[in-house]
């Protein structure tokens, strides 16, 4: 595993830690299939949320959040589709979030944006 590899394997797992601080429940990570890939899928109590996650060493190229453009934006519902219908839970009932992650030291600050589209 190559260093950004880790780093964002390590931000993936912060996301879930602070997903799970909120009172959610992460039922996925890394979900797959043939058109792409979900980081986490989980419940906020009231419904279904996918969550993209961004991970930076810092912000010398621009914020996490930046990387998420309209194309992206549409391929994540998109996905988010996929994975509602794959699991039976109506595609309007869920939600896609993008959680944006920058180092501070060995922690990380985050910045989490609800309902991106």
């Amino acid at each position: 595993m190559n260093s950004n590899q880790s780093l964002g394997s390590r931000g993936e797992g912060a996301a879930a830690d602070y997903l799970v601080r909120l009172g959610w429940t992460v039922l996925e990570r890394n979900w797959r299939c043939r058109e792409g890939e979900l980081d986490i899928i989980a419940h906020d109590g009231l419904r279904h949320v996918v969550c993209e996650v961004k991970t930076r060493s810092s912000t010398d190229f621009g914020d996490p959040l930046e990387a998420i453009t309209p194309q992206k934006a549409i391929r994540l519902r998109r996905l988010a589709w996929r994975w509602a219908a794959e699991h039976g839970v109506p595609g309007a009932n869920v939600g896609v979030d993008v959680i944006g992650l920058v180092v501070d030291r060995d922690d990380f600050t985050i910045e989490h944006l609800r309902e991106v589209c």
